[in-house]
């Protein structure tokens, strides 16, 4: 079983009509809810679940501008500004903290990878350097390993992703929003080509506008409404520790591990470098579009073909409105750990840093994550269906970018001034030749 994030009490009255409706109840849709709210547009948040459930709920919490692919770095320096004020503005402990992160460099080959990044960094005057060996090991009291450098950000943090999601579904509600778990929603309505309403398991809403934060549902809904989005999922596998004490604070990434302190003084672990892949018929569906990532990244998946395959095949892909969707058969998807991989990172950690040997796991546990072509989220209304937003495929990096994704989705169904220029994360770019490629993240 999966983490349990912090409880909401849901609203149970459907409404016959509402401003703008957010599918899914992650950190980009309750972000996208509070906004809204905030702004006094009338939003109603449906969640086919329960609030964070999912991959929001299962990352691994680290809230960083460190590292990313240079496309990312404005709505991320947005979105540590939110998070900065966050815990005033909910009422709420996030568990958000400054408490900078480490890239370790084993090599002088890894140092100048990293330092390579900092030429993306450098016209948006980042805090993040490089780091001397000594420097590096100042920050890691009682490693075992000697690093020959690290690229370091202090003003990067971690949050608790049991906590975070909940917290803003709260706020959202105490300003008007409703928000409504085991409530999915079917299909959406539509009056002169746009965006009308939503068909929901519990009923229809009228409506004007729709954001689509699902996650790794997204492809599939989309699907459903003739919308291509490429997307898929990759499963990553985390264990946490019980408390400890006298270790380091500051986030760290190895090739073989990573992990950051908690909120309860315990430790996530997952493996640094490595997720698990299952080819499914998408697997086929967008191979020539994901072929760039799989040449520069072959090295960080687990390739496997099980059951999953028959599953996918036998999971419909389109539907009826009145009809038992797919989100509904299936509520949380709470896939099996790969404890080996998580076992197999604790037991690197410990080799590096003997102070962990003591640690005791509490729980094991993976999330699904939903990745683009070009490891860039979707944040995009949708050309054929005006009153769509499309706030997906955040390939892990969708905790800490997620309070300025919510933003950008809210700004973008209510044509309000973007945040950032959205340009980047439109949905077009996959379909009108633009090259797909990874640029700068490490």
């Amino acid at each position: 079983m999966g983490p349990t994030p912090d409880s909401i009490t849901s609203d149970t009255s459907l409404p016959a009509k509402a401003d703008i409706v957010v599918i899914g109840g992650g950190i980009i849709g309750t972000a996208a809810a509070l906004e809204l709210a905030e702004r006094g547009i009338s939003v109603v948040l449906c969640e086919k679940g329960k609030i964070a459930a999912e991959q929001s709920s299962r990352n691994w919490g680290w809230v960083r501008k460190m590292g990313r692919d240079p496309r990312e770095l404005p709505l991320i320096i947005e979105s540590l500004r939110i998070w900065d004020g966050l815990n005033t503005r909910l009422g709420a402990d996030t568990g958000f903290r400054k408490s900078g992160i480490l890239y370790t460099c084993d090599n002088e080959a890894d140092v100048a990878r990293n330092a390579g990044w900092l030429e993306h960094a450098r016209p948006y005057q980042l805090d993040t350097r490089m780091l001397s060996a000594d420097e590096t090991a100042a920050l890691l009291p009682g490693m075992k390993k000697r690093f020959a450098g690290a690229l370091y950000t202090a003003s990067d943090g971690r949050a608790e992703p049991q906590k975070a999601a909940p917290a803003i579904a709260r706020a959202a509600q105490a300003k008007g929003a409703l928000v409504i778990e085991n409530c999915a929603v079917r299909s959406v309505e539509r009056s002169g080509g746009r965006i009308s309403g939503v068909i929901t398991e519990q009923g229809p809403i009228a409506c004007s506008g729709v954001v689509l934060a699902g996650g790794a549902w997204s492809n599939l809904f989309c699907g459903n409404l003739g919308i291509d989005l490429p997307q898929l999922k990759v499963m990553n596998s985390v264990l946490r520790t019980e408390p400890l004490s006298g270790l380091p604070e500051t986030n760290t990434w190895s090739s073989k591990y990573a992990f950051r302190k908690r909120l309860d003084g315990g430790y996530t672990v997952a493996d640094g470098d490595a997720n698990d892949v299952e080819i499914v018929p998408n697997t086929f569906r967008y191979l020539t579009k994901f072929m760039p990532a799989v040449r520069s990244q072959w090295q960080a998946f687990r390739i496997h073909l099980s059951g999953a395959f028959l599953n996918e095949w036998n999971t419909p892909r389109s539907w009826k409105p009145d009809a038992v969707t797919p989100f509904e058969k299936l509520r949380i998807l709470d896939p099996v750990p790969n404890q080996k991989a998580t076992e197999g990172a604790l037991q690197a950690l410990i080799a590096a840093h003997p102070g962990f040997a003591g640690a005791k796991v509490a729980q094991h546990w993976a999330g699904m994550i939903d990745v683009t072509p070009d490891a860039v989220p979707v944040i995009s209304p949708v050309d054929t269906l005006p009153g769509l937003v499309i706030a997906t495929g955040f390939s892990g990096h969708g905790f800490g970018i997620g309070p300025a994704a919510g933003k950008l989705a809210a700004d973008l169904v209510t044509n309000a001034r973007p945040v950032v220029d959205p340009k980047d994360f439109r949905l077009g770019r996959f379909f009108d030749g633009s090259k797909i490629e990874l640029i700068g993240g490490i």
